[in-house]
């Protein structure tokens, strides 16, 4: 059989194109924050990641020029050789103050980071366990790792009990879970997580990818319930609130130092540029300076809730800026899609596997800087769209 045989059988991007509704890698002409350009019409941007609204700040953007000028465009090889800086080891130390650890590793990006950190930690003798919504990230890491797989329904603490009582106490065992879930925009039951591991012998990591600068005054899901002792790692990307690209795992200093050590996707893979590193701590800098602008996004993604369900939509267990639409069914969330782009939304519709089956949705997303005018436009939109689909 010819290896490319399945490449020349792909057609499913082939039909959404010949129907217009590919919504995949749009070539945008210019991003602003809370409005891009496509094709030179302004579209809302109610599909980004940009909760702060950050990417857009003169302070962020000068600090990514001025770094650029000094330390010049990527030190072009792998931190573990030849390619660490003070700058990197510096954001180190914040990150890890920010969310309280001793310290904290910075890969150069979100992927890298769980990847690495989790096939460092287990082994093929180990066991990974994971909650059925959790990010790719995670479960490539848990794949790569060798380790025996484990999942439990979505927040479902019964199951996971069930699931950790059948697992033998003599194993190495780590639970990997999204604080802020990226789909559905709903958070783990942190609480009764940190309960469950402590009684069967469990470590604790948390992906805060969606959660930093969210919840928890921007320090994430632990801060968020007053956990923070109580969670043995945190994780999280610099490519949401923080405006840039990489990520970073936070725990005890002996933790961290071994997954420095042993992190393949660190040690062969080039560091974080410079102007990145840049941004994160720019970044760091205006949430501390600015905390309304976390007050701003929740009160955004609140707003927006309230506004999809008052017109009828599902927005199902959201309580954060992430905000879906469930629509259950492919064709019907591609044309959804269409129709709100056409009109001046951007969202991003979300099929299997990306999301549970039946659960198919459009997801959005709010930043700290969209202005209330453009909200209750997105809504207006919506409740057009909605009507002529008959989705509401």
């Amino acid at each position: 059989m010819d290896l490319f045989q399945k490449c020349h059988e792909f057609t499913d991007a082939i039909a959404l194109r010949e129907q217009g509704a590919y919504p995949y890698f749009i070539p945008l002409d210019k991003n602003e924050g809370t409005e891009v350009i496509y094709e030179g019409r302004r579209i809302i941007m109610c599909g980004s990641n940009n909760y702060l609204g950050l990417t857009t700040h003169p302070k962020v953007r000068q600090a990514a020029i001025d770094a650029i000028a000094e330390y010049g465009t990527s030190c072009t090889g792998s931190r573990f050789l030849n390619g660490n800086m003070t700058i990197i080891e510096d954001l180190e130390k914040e990150l890890a103050a920010w969310v309280g650890k001793e310290a904290a590793l910075v890969f150069s990006t979100g992927m890298q980071t769980n990847l690495g950190t989790i096939s460092a930690l287990v082994s093929k003798d180990d066991i990974v366990i994971l909650d059925k919504e959790d990010h790719a990230s995670i479960v490539d890491g848990a794949f790569l790792s060798g380790g025996k797989i484990e999942r439990y329904r979505h927040n479902d603490m019964d199951h996971l009990e069930r699931v950790l009582k059948s697992l033998p106490e003599e194993k190495g065992k780590l639970l990997v879970v999204d604080g802020l879930f990226s789909m559905e925009g709903d958070i783990a039951p942190l609480p009764r997580l940190v309960e469950l591991c402590a009684e069967y012998g469990v470590r604790l990591m948390v992906d805060d990818a969606h959660a930093f600068g969210v919840l928890g005054g921007g320090r994430g899901t632990a801060a968020h319930f007053g956990l923070t002792d109580k969670v043995d790692l945190i994780m999280s990307t610099f490519s949401k609130s923080m405006a840039s690209i990489g990520g970073f795992i936070a725990g005890d200093f002996a933790v961290v130092d071994y997954i420095k050590h042993h992190a393949r996707s660190l040690i062969f893979s080039a560091s974080i540029p410079p102007a990145n590193t840049a941004t994160v701590l720019a970044a760091l800098e205006v949430m501390k300076e600015e905390p309304e602008r976390i007050e701003r996004v929740n009160q955004n993604g609140a707003f927006m809730r309230q506004g999809f369900k008052k017109l009828g939509f599902n927005t199902g267990a959201s309580c954060t800026p992430v905000v879906p639409i469930i629509i259950g069914d492919d064709a019907r969330t591609f044309e959804s899609w269409k129709r709100l782009f056409e009109e001046g939304v951007f969202v991003n519709p979300v099929i299997s596997p990306a999301t549970s089956p039946g659960r198919q949705l459009l997801r959005t997303s709010y930043m700290a800087t969209h202005t209330q005018a453009q909200l209750e436009h997105v809504l207006d939109v919506f409740a057009q769209v909605g009507k002529e689909l008959e989705l509401i």
